[in-house]
């Protein structure tokens, strides 16, 4: 069977959850080889063995945390030359889409973003992917060169499956461009200790309707009695009421939850745009005519400071 390349998001060893997700759905092309690189790679190998990797490609170097982006595309093409997989996919971040892109151009290949799901075709891997602000949903290959694929989090459910996960050491040479841009400072975001935002199985976003920042603690309760993480449209990050990380929609970051709910948010399609995959959507918002109200699953009609309060309550009472 075909090797797959998948790369790996990790922090010091601790493999993100989206690298699981890429491992189940690389299993339906080939086998998975991984591709751990940086401080505690080698420490990622028996989470990637327990979930398919056959091998665990590593390699540490001051590069990777010194500066941006272009070791990484360096060792990924090494891995890429040592293996000649039948693809090679990567999470749909704002780094992993810039590595798989800059990947893609130098070996010649086609490239996909965003997928939503993977699956074997008879001329190579078939990803479906959501289009025209997830209006549409295409299906659709590679047709030139090794499939680079990036695939948004939550498109697969993370499983077991047991494999090798034998270590290897990759030999990777740095082009003269690796050292071009440098890394002098860097600054830890703060922890809500909520999930992040992109990766959270359950999304709770406030808009306009929320009516200033003193406001998005409902929302925050809410989002804490789920486990969820926080979302904000364009239009309550403008007014400066959370935070641009938390921004959901065209300009913002895409999410794709098992659950969705928006808070006092029209649904604009530039918002559209960011969450539209979500698995189930549900809206509160006190204009009937919202145009958010076109694409949930369920909507309440209502004033999200009467219905979020009791929502909450309620949801707190029946975890006991």
């Amino acid at each position: 069977m075909a090797e797959v390349l998948v790369y790996v998001d990790h922090v010091d060893g601790a493999v993100r959850k989206p690298t699981l997700e890429l491992l189940t759905l690389a299993r339906r092309i080939g086998e998975p080889v991984a591709v751990a690189l940086g401080s505690g790679a080698e420490a990622t190998a028996p989470t990637l063995a327990e979930h398919g990797a056959v091998k665990v490609l590593t390699h540490d170097a001051a590069e990777y945390a010194d500066y941006l982006v272009v070791p990484k595309v360096d060792a990924l093409q090494a891995a890429y030359e040592a293996v000649s997989p039948a693809a090679v996919l990567v999470p749909s971040s704002a780094e992993g889409k810039e590595i798989a892109a800059r990947l893609a151009v130098r070996i010649g290949s086609g490239i996909i973003t965003d997928a939503t799901d993977l699956e074997a075709g008879d001329e190579g891997p078939v990803a479906t992917q959501s289009a025209f602000a997830a209006s549409f949903t295409t299906k659709s290959r590679v047709a030139k060169g090794t499939p680079v694929i990036t695939v948004k989090p939550n498109s697969a459910a993370v499983e077991a499956a047991p494999a090798a996960g034998a270590v290897e050491a990759l030999a990777v040479s740095f082009s003269e461009k690796a050292t071009g841009t440098k890394v002098t400072a860097r600054t830890p975001r703060e922890s809500t200790g909520r999930p992040e935002l992109t990766e959270a199985a359950i999304v709770v976003s406030g808009g306009r309707g929320v009516n200033g920042a003193e406001n998005f603690s409902i929302i925050e309760n809410l989002a804490d009695s789920l486990g969820a993480a926080v979302g904000a449209s364009r239009a309550a990050v403008d007014a400066g009421w959370y935070p641009h990380t938390n921004q959901v929609g065209q300009t913002g970051k895409s999410v794709s939850p098992q659950l969705y709910i928006a808070s006092g948010i029209s649904g604009a399609i530039q918002h559209r745009a960011g969450m539209q995959t979500s698995k189930t959507i549900v809206a509160i918002n006190k204009d009937a005519e919202a145009p958010i109200f076109d694409l949930v699953d369920y909507g309440v009609v209502g004033d999200l400071f009467e219905v979020v309060p009791q929502l909450t309550e309620e949801i707190k009472t029946r975890k006991g």
